[in-house]
């Protein structure tokens, strides 16, 4: 079996063979294609991210087939305006324990560029850029990966969506313009695994994970769009997931347990205080930004019961919640697990940020997944960090508040930080919302502004978003009043010409009648204009925050009334940005 992606008549991908195993019988090699059922969507549902509302609408078939050895399963293929995506299913006997394995190829046009990293830091890795017929066979890819298509075809972007019951997916080059799936086992063990687990561990994920019963795939996900605004927008992933349960959210995402916002955390503040004193002074901070959350770090489970307690009815009388550090190494026991859940419930703590998952082998992957069922039956909220790429799963689980997946802020460490902000937002954020530490004052924004690192609070959003700097450092900033204002997420997103992956990123996003403009600028200086055709016809009052010229560490702040037909003109340094906020008179 091969496949061909066709846009216009032209070819964008393939073709290309499909490839799966299952017990070492590849189930591509056919006797028999049978009958196929047709399925259709058009409708839309409420998101909790660049929009408030989302879109699935396919067109699909389901088709019946069978192998040379008489195995017989369906392989579904969906087509979106902007996406495919396919999967399969292998009936199996109930308790059966099978071993699936995936070899498919994605294969480009020569000419096409492509943007990725390798597995070494799992997903916290460093893009690279080149054209995928100079790539060399053996290069691993995590995904999202990134395609400028030749000939001004737009953009292509590989990943999977609903990921469970499954171990993930990489992707490794061939040499031929092409990328392999390939799942967790073959993939190189991360840095951060081998740093946080045993030589047992490693031994063990290294195997092929088995499946029990059916086996069915995660879908295989290809975004396309003609430009990066409708890439950045796209809602295939999401789409291709499950509804949500009504019993366990009768309101979705709306439900009054699932709370959004800002959160700051003491552990990133420098300060070596882990007292329940030091907790509420970080509570006292959120409250006067008008943050939601206090995150705090593992040195909370030494604290007594009595106290902690105490703390957290403090932050709920400043309407402050409160997040609780945990170790995903230790939550593989099911009694640890357990102790945790209840202990955080019966403390009145919201939600638990769970560290140090570093792969995603099948046995991590039904980890999450317990994890994340457990604690929507108790209502409590996740924040995944150490962690994979997301695949979906928030539109089934809207207890899932935001995974990591990328290297953030906490990596002080990278130089060129303007380059790798100025690519996340085409690559990693077209999974889903991730936690990247957002907006750091000191020494390791490296080689970006203050307006770059405040602008990056909204173009990095997600239902709850993690400020990187000193609370104090944030209080004092001349742009505070712009620090708290930032939404966690948006009613609708734009990308704005000239964007370019890895060069610069301007987006335009509205919260109500409000509207942000935020420019993160790479490692080139650059002149800009922005027209400021998104707003309405109203006259907005704008409090514009720019770059100092002549220092990094500061901003300017100005205010001003403003319409849709004026224009911004930036002049842009290494790693600088811009931040103008648009609130209707």
């Amino acid at each position: 079996m091969v496949y061909s992606v066709m846009l216009k008549d032209k070819l964008l991908m393939g073709p290309s063979p499909f490839v799966m195993s299952v017990e070492d019988e590849n189930i591509c090699q056919l006797s028999y294609i049978g009958d196929h059922e047709v399925s259709k969507e058009n409708i839309t549902y409420p998101w909790l991210g660049l929009n408030a509302t989302a879109n699935s609408k396919y067109n699909g078939q389901k088709i019946a087939l069978r192998t040379k050895a008489g195995t017989e399963y369906t392989l579904e293929v969906r087509v979106f305006n902007d996406a495919v995506a396919f999967q399969f299913e292998v009936p199996g006997i109930p308790n059966s324990f099978r071993t699936p394995d995936e070899s498919t190829v994605f294969t480009f046009p020569a000419g096409s560029i492509a943007w990725y990293h390798d597995l070494s830091q799992h997903y916290e890795g460093v893009y690279t850029k080149n054209a995928v017929e100079t790539i060399p066979a053996g290069q691993w890819a995590a995904p999202v990966v990134t395609v400028k298509l030749p000939q001004g075809l737009g953009y292509a972007a590989i990943t999977e969506a609903d990921l469970r019951n499954y171990p993930g997916m990489a992707l490794q080059t061939n040499g031929k313009s092409g990328f392999v799936m390939n799942l967790a086992h073959k993939e190189p063990v991360s840095k951060q695994f081998e740093s946080h687990y045993t030589k047992e561990d490693i031994a063990r994920i290294s195997k092929p994970g088995f499946v029990v019963g059916t086996i069915t795939t995660p879908w295989r996900v290809v975004m396309i769009s003609p430009d990066l605004n409708n890439l950045v927008n796209n809602d295939a992933i999401h789409s291709l997931c499950q509804t949500v349960d009504s019993n366990l959210f009768p309101k979705a995402n709306t439900s009054d347990w699932i709370i959004t916002g800002r959160a700051i955390r003491r552990s990133l503040d420098g300060s070596g205080d882990p007292s329940v004193a030091s907790m509420k002074k970080v509570t006292d901070a959120a409250s006067n930004l008008g943050f939601q959350y206090n995150i705090l770090d593992e040195s909370w489970s030494k604290c007594s019961d009595d106290s902690l307690r105490e703390m957290v009815s403090y932050s709920k009388q400043k309407k402050v919640n409160i997040f609780a550090w945990a170790n995903a190494r230790n939550l593989r026991d099911t009694l640890t697990r357990h102790q945790l859940f209840r202990r955080c419930l019966a403390l009145g703590i919201t939600g638990v940020r769970i560290d140090n998952f570093d792969n995603e082998s099948k046995e991590t992957i039904d980890l999450y997944n317990t994890i994340i069922e457990e604690a929507a039956n108790q209502h409590l909220l996740l924040i995944f960090h150490g962690s994979n790429k997301p695949t979906g799963q928030e539109r089934t689980w809207p207890n899932i508040m935001v995974y990591e997946g990328v290297n953030g802020m906490e990596n002080s460490n990278l130089k060129d930080r303007a380059t790798l902000e100025t690519t996340v937002p085409f690559t990693r954020l077209l999974a889903g919302p991730l936690d990247y530490t957002v907006t750091q004052f000191g020494e390791g924004r490296q080689n970006t502004t203050w307006a770059n690192q405040i602008a990056s609070a909204a173009i990095f959003s997600a239902p709850i978003v993690t400020y990187a700097a000193t609370p104090a450092n944030l209080l004092a900033n001349p742009a505070v009043d712009m620090i708290k204002s930032i939404p966690s997420f948006w009613d609708e997103t734009k990308v704005l010409e000239p964007s370019e992956i890895g060069e610069l990123a301007i987006f335009a996003q509205r919260k109500g009648t409000t509207w942000f403009l935020s420019v993160l600028n790479g490692a080139g200086p650059k002149s800009v204009k922005i027209p400021l055709s998104f707003l309405g016809s109203a006259t907005y009052q704008a409090m514009l925050v720019s770059d100092v010229k002549e220092n990094p560490a500061a901003v300017t702040v100005e205010n001003k009334p403003m319409k849709k037909g004026d224009v911004i003109n930036l002049e842009l340094g290494v790693g600088g940005g811009y931040i103008a906020r648009f609130i209707k008179k």
